[in-house]
């Protein structure tokens, strides 16, 4: 992973005839009167940022509008953008492509899922169905990643919706919203059966985005306690309603040159600022 930065120079002695002309480090505050700040805006800053990362030949870029609640990720390499609440942190090794959490809740996430390139020749999001077929694969995929080898442990889950909508990009996208919630006992091995009482561990809403671009399937994928849900609503879907699957750098250029992707051909990607 090559990041690249810019810095101050080395130590440099005390300067007694004033402080130099440099701007002030930035500091996070928050005011406690009587208005309230809102949870997720404590860590934030009002400063206008962009970022841009490169991992190996994987560029990204991170947008910040001033005064704004959330940033844009854009992901030129894989080919995908959504906007993020700004006090979200990001999370590596999390096994997805990417995948950022609240620092408070840690039980709300999001994250995206990208199918391989080399397995996956989808052409529209159509190919997995009408929306009710879509939403019975993804609540069995996620029933499939929260099986538990524990004794005793019961899962209930219901789909509350599936539908299909037209975005801004002209492409269509499917959205899905289950709901899961597990059982367990503390107690599983008990004799008497009273002993053996199963308790709700978490209820949670899952919320997922489908799009189809690259022959590829994406999706994006969001947690959170049915508790926060209620509170947050109104971001979580911002993000859903912000998901966008774009033509990759090198698959324009397969196609403008007549040169099948098969994925031998590496193209230098450049990201766009917001």
């Amino acid at each position: 992973m090559a990041i690249a930065a810019i810095t101050g120079g080395g130590r440099r002695p005390p300067c007694r005839r004033g402080p130099a002309a440099v701007a002030p480090p930035a500091r996070f505050s928050c005011r406690c009167g009587t208005h309230p700040v809102p949870r997720r805006n404590v860590l934030s800053t009002m400063l206008s940022t962009s970022t841009v990362i490169l991992f190996g030949s994987k560029q990204i870029t991170l947008a910040e509008i001033t005064g704004a609640t959330f940033r844009e990720y854009i992901d030129t390499f894989d080919g995908y953008s959504f906007l993020y609440p700004k006090s979200w942190i990001q999370v590596r090794g999390a096994g997805a492509d990417i995948f950022f959490r609240d620092p408070f809740v840690l039980d709300e996430n999001m994250s995206v899922e990208i199918s391989s390139p080399s397995s996956s020749k989808y052409v529209t999001v159509e190919d997995l169905g009408p929306p009710e077929k879509a939403a019975e694969r993804v609540l069995q995929q996620y029933l499939t990643e929260f099986m538990s080898t524990r004794l005793g442990v019961r899962r209930t889950s219901n789909i509350l919706s599936a539908s299909s909508k037209v975005a801004d990009d002209g492409k269509l996208y499917y959205e899905v919203e289950v709901n899961i919630k597990s059982f367990a006992s503390n107690n599983e091995l008990a004799v008497m059966p009273q002993d053996r009482v199963k308790r709700l561990e978490w209820d949670r809403r899952y919320l997922s985005v489908l799009g189809v671009e690259n022959k590829r399937l994406y999706e994006l994928r969001l947690q959170s306690p049915e508790q926060v849900f209620k509170e947050e609503e109104g971001d979580l879907r911002r993000v859903m309603d912000s998901f966008r699957v774009n033509k990759t750098l090198s698959e324009a250029r397969c196609g403008d040159l007549g040169i099948p992707n098969n994925g031998s051909h590496q193209f230098r990607v450049r990201a766009r600022f917001h």
